[in-house]
């Protein structure tokens, strides 16, 4: 069951900047790999239901922003010590996510992005479950981006399987 009490507010206020840091740094390593990515984009062959590129940065900076303030209620709401076991899978699966990135448009390897975009859906299936146990706000927070991931994964093998030259 979720714990309610809370950690003193000047506490609350630096984890969350610490979330929110944390949370930037890998979505600046993945905007960092993808700086080029509209391009490589566009020269793929896409299913009718890939979306525009212009779509991916608007929808990442809402999901960051989401999985920002989940690890934060999880911090708030446990301290840090109850919370290291699902903020440490937090950081895993933050650095899975900007891995994906940079196999997919950097180093351009369509098979290592496919298996790796499985295991960071796995990732944060189990981050989502071990914040349920702390914040079921924070794993509903989860959620939109493990929607989006799983669109991600079909998308990143629909592509791959279309551009095996490319990938």
């Amino acid at each position: 069951m979720a714990s309610h009490t809370l950690v003193r507010p000047r506490v609350g206020w630096l984890a969350l900047a610490v979330c929110l840091l944390v949370t930037t740094v890998a979505a600046f390593s993945a905007a960092f790999a993808s700086r080029t990515s509209a391009e490589f984009y566009a020269l793929l062959d896409k299913p009718a239901w890939a979306p525009p590129a212009w779509l991916f940065g608007p929808v990442w900076s809402v999901l960051y922003l989401l999985m920002a303030v989940a690890a934060w209620r999880v911090w708030r709401a446990n301290g840090l010590r109850a919370a290291r076991a699902p903020l440490g899978w937090y950081v895993v699966q933050l650095a899975l996510n900007a891995l994906w990135t940079w196999l997919f448009f950097v180093w351009r390897d369509g098979p290592w992005a496919t298996v790796e975009v499985l295991v960071l859906w796995a990732a944060i299936a189990v981050t989502a479950v071990l914040f349920r146990r702390r914040d079921t706000i924070a794993a509903g927070l989860l959620l939109p981006y493990l929607v989006w991931v799983s669109f991600a994964s079909a998308l990143t093998i629909s592509v791959w399987q279309r551009n095996p030259a490319l990938l």
